[in-house]
């Protein structure tokens, strides 16, 4: 179990919901403050941002292979540095909208994508912090969050079990003890065929922490299933409407579906229950409908039972059904109306 200051992570709570805003603020504090608004008002556990600057992502060059020339890219035709400096977030909107999310009763925190971020945001005391999965592999970044003691989420995108590995032997060595991981396919948007849930129960076993999806399939169908696998963190990208675009607004949720996502996730999560056979205690008034054994006509004593007078039908207060057939022939002992539930003590002996 995971303790994040106000929300606990784990099996026995329901999915930790993680709206992330990425740069779908379009370069506007107010759309920010905006955003988490309604993450709020959808129900969200937490906000989440991205710091960074385009100069601590990558190298100011226009061409080659920091230009993005990938046809299915949804980024196709731009440089690198040119689109870290459009999705940025400036530093100074961070601590606005930290408080707006505390005042929302919001948790908020942020992707480091460097040191000097960590030791940024450490001066607003973030919760926690969450690693990218382009970042999996950094070691001395993911070393230098987990020695802040906080709680620490990496995305595994891309991510081989020795690189998983790698990562996790980083985290708890520098001093992480509260780690989640997360399942994540890093295609913008992921398809559902591309998502391969079932590794999240394997992951939990394999390294012994908390485990949930990092989730960039359309719509909230994979985060429910991902919950039903045993997934405990759902995170989603999220923007106030696609059609205001943003650099990753294509792939995010809008504030309806992310209710969705929140009440469709507790749903499957209750769900869950244990193992479970027989009727519990709701059902219990359900066992009257179930089908037994009835007299279906007047009957006369010392009658034989028959398929005519001897009804499988419901309500369930006669014998089971299983009686049926050694019951054909038996003779009853006395008189019998027609919907007399059947019972031992109607049956002739021989």
């Amino acid at each position: 179990m995971i303790n994040l200051k106000t929300q606990k992570i784990g099996k026995t709570e329901k999915p930790f919901i993680i709206a992330e805003m990425s740069g779908n603020h379009n370069q506007s504090l107010d759309r920010a403050l905006s955003i988490v608004d309604a993450a709020a008002n959808a129900g969200a556990h937490a906000i989440k941002l991205q710091t960074y600057t385009a100069d601590t992502m990558t190298l100011d060059i226009k061409d080659g292979e920091f230009y993005i020339d990938d046809p299915k890219s949804l980024w196709k035709g731009q440089a690198m540095h040119d689109l870290y400096k459009l999705a940025y977030t400036p530093w100074e909107w961070h601590k606005p909208i930290m408080e707006h999310a505390k005042s929302k009763k919001l948790l908020c925190f942020s992707t480091p994508f460097d040191e000097t971020a960590v030791d940024f945001l450490e001066t607003l005391n973030v919760p926690a912090y969450k690693i990218a999965s382009f970042e999996c592999v950094d070691l001395p970044l993911i070393k230098k969050a987990a020695s802040t003691k906080k709680p620490l989420i990496i995305s595994t995108g891309m991510a081989s079990i020795t690189e998983i590995t790698e990562a996790v032997d980083a985290a708890r060595s520098a001093g992480c003890k509260d780690l989640i991981l997360l399942k994540c396919t890093s295609t913008y948007p992921a398809s559902p065929e591309n998502t391969n849930l079932q590794t999240i129960s394997h992951m939990r076993d394999l390294f012994a922490c908390e485990v949930g999806l990092s989730d960039h399939t359309l719509g909230i169908g994979a985060a429910v299933a991902a919950v039903a696998i045993g997934a405990t963190v759902i995170e989603k990208h999220f923007t106030l409407s696609r059609a205001d675009g943003g650099v990753d607004s294509a792939f995010s949720l809008e504030p309806g579906e992310l209710a969705s996502l929140v009440s469709e996730t507790e749903r499957a999560h209750q769900a869950l229950g244990s193992i479970s056979y027989g009727f519990t205690e709701a059902e219990k008034g359900s066992l009257s409908r179930r089908r037994s054994l009835y007299i279906g006509e007047n009957m006369k004593s010392g009658e034989i039972l028959t398929p005519k007078n001897l009804r499988r039908v419901r309500p369930g207060n006669g014998l089971l059904p299983k009686y049926y057939e050694s019951l054909l022939g038996k003779r009853v002992k006395f008189d019998v109306s027609k919907g007399t539930p059947v019972s031992w003590d109607i049956i002739l002996d021989k």
